[in-house]
């Protein structure tokens, strides 16, 4: 064996004496490299991505299958391919440009500031869905399942309401005390979920769906009498408009629609990351929502932790209902002032993957579905219904990954 075959001091040898050598550094930083992009193909992240430009898809073929053009046009198809194929573009560019010029920006209009208005809508809608999915979501990582996001903003909405027009205050003290007020509302109103599923077991799902309607009619029912939130002389189920001071200001000017409750939103986005990646309490949320036999054999009272958990998320959508009430969307405290947000947050949420910068993304894509959907049933004659079918589908593809995985071939998600 010649000496540049022996091995050197230091050099690990394998059972059969020959030497191990390091690979590369330019080969572990290709191999780190590969292993980012396989964790990016095969992850949540692509496979939601995914699910919704299937769901585009789907709603892009309903576009097309609904269109009189294209319909027109397919009766001659053989004879004039060309007409389908331009009929088809103009119906789908037609729909989607409609949707973006209603969302991002408006092009067609001169004035700049009318041009970013649609912007302005949709981060106007996707505030108290961001806190709708962040409830929704935070409750996720608990393995709770809050259905109950219509009654927390039902009952928290009322609550904010009441102190909205019934006192005179100071704006600095009048509208934080309403926000404190929903918020606490909706904390109480979450936390018997959680109190139930912590003393005797009862199943979040069923007991959440029931408050919903127990809050919708005692909400119906503060409506009807005056010393609670009726209007005096006012034959419908309205509260009286909210006073100017617990009204949420406008953060850019009396122009645009977008009020503090997108601030107040971003602000609840970053609590809640820290607070399930930088505190203990987020520590035995994960623990708890990943094995909750495992967390309790650690220590974790697993109990307080469910009844936490849904105090909290009863909070956030709490908030979301005071941003209906309190906003410039409503005037006042009405029975359909969830605006469905508190079953659309359920959506945000999954689409987050229950992640609080996922929620705030997922939150701005369904703001701009809702605030483009108008303006695409507006120009293109298309209902508003179809954004709801696209917002459906989105859950079907999010609830079968195997199946989006499988439709365009991507790697198995590798267990962790």
């Amino acid at each position: 064996m010649n000496d540049t075959d022996k091995p050197q001091p230091g050099q690990p040898e394998d059972s059969a004496g020959q030497t191990l050598t390091e690979p590369a550094p330019g080969d572990q930083q290709g191999e780190r490299s590969r292993s980012v992009l396989r964790d990016i193909a095969s992850g949540d992240a692509m496979a939601g991505v995914l699910a919704v430009f299937l769901a585009v898809f789907v709603g892009s073929v309903m576009i097309a299958a609904t269109d009189e053009g294209v319909r027109e046009a397919a009766s001659y198809v053989t004879a004039r391919p060309s007409d389908f194929f331009t009929a088809l573009w103009e119906a789908i560019s037609g729909a989607y440009s409609a949707m973006f010029r209603g969302s991002v920006f408006n092009y067609l209009l001169t004035e700049p500031a009318q041009q970013w208005r649609p912007l302005t809508e949709t981060l106007k809608f996707a505030g108290p869905l961001i806190l709708g999915g962040l409830g929704v979501g935070l409750a996720f990582r608990a393995s709770l399942f809050n259905i109950g996001g219509r009654g927390q903003m039902l009952v928290a909405g009322g609550a904010a309401g009441y102190v909205g027009f019934q006192f005179d205050l100071p704006t600095i003290v009048h509208l934080p005390l309403a926000l404190v007020v929903a918020m606490v509302a909706g904390a109480l109103w979450g936390g018997i979920a959680g109190l139930l599923k912590a003393r005797t077991g009862a199943h979040e799902v069923i007991v959440t769906i029931m408050l919903n309607y127990v809050a919708y009619y005692l909400l119906f029912y503060a409506l009807t009498k005056d010393w609670l939130l009726k209007t005096p002389g006012s034959v419908n189920p309205k509260s009286p408009p909210m006073k100017d001071s617990a009204t949420l200001p406008k953060v850019l000017g009396d122009q645009f629609n977008l009020h503090l409750g997108f601030v107040i939103a971003l602000v609840a986005v970053g609590v809640a990351w820290w607070l399930l990646n930088r505190s203990t309490l987020g520590y035995r949320i994960r623990a708890v929502g990943e094995n909750p036999h495992a967390a309790r054999a650690s220590g974790i009272n697993v109990g307080m932790t469910y009844t936490i958990v849904m105090m909290i998320a009863g909070s956030l959508l709490g908030l979301a209902g005071a941003n209906q009430v309190l906003g410039t969307v409503t005037s006042g405290v009405s029975l359909d002032l969830d605006a469905s947000i508190g079953f659309d947050a359920i959506t945000v949420a999954l689409l987050g993957r229950s992640r609080p910068l996922g929620i705030l993304a997922a939150g701005l894509l369904f703001g701009a579905l809702k605030a483009g959907g108008f303006t695409m049933q507006a120009s293109e004659s298309i209902s508003v219904d179809l954004v709801l079918v696209v917002q459906s589908l989105i859950v079907l593809f999010l609830a079968a990954p195997p199946l989006v995985r499988a439709i365009f071939r991507l790697p198995a998600q590798e267990a962790k």
